[in-house]
């Protein structure tokens, strides 16, 4: 009699939906992880020449927007190259992002500027 193997079942986490992504985008840090993504891929010190903050915030930051599929990680040599999700499209202006329930323009604003 042989014995068999245990099956070995990779687990899929769920889509994440459109309510989750916003909670995640309500944070103005990762908003502006995002916006600086849009221009391209970027390791984290070219992110963090942008938002300026710890390394490791932007780390944790950067863990849950890749949690919530808006963002992938490569690695890169020594670095993680961050990028944008394939599901999270750019817009032909590259100032928008479309989540697939919605979309989000970012306008003609430095990082951290504030509208009056």
């Amino acid at each position: 009699m042989a014995l068999l193997a245990p099956l070995r079942t990779k687990t899929v986490d769920p889509p994440v939906d459109c309510a989750t992504k916003l909670a995640v985008l309500a944070d103005p840090t990762r908003l502006a992880v995002l916006e600086v993504l849009l221009a391209g891929p970027a390791n984290v010190k070219r992110i963090n020449e942008s938002v300026r903050i710890a390394q490791n915030l932007l780390s944790h930051h950067l863990r849950v927007l890749r949690e919530a599929g808006l963002v992938t990680a490569r690695r890169d040599g020594k670095g993680i190259l961050y990028t944008l999700a394939d599901g999270v499209g750019t817009g032909k202006s590259h100032q928008s992002l479309n989540l697939g329930c919605c979309k989000l323009t970012f306008q003609d604003l430095p990082l951290g500027a504030k509208k009056s």
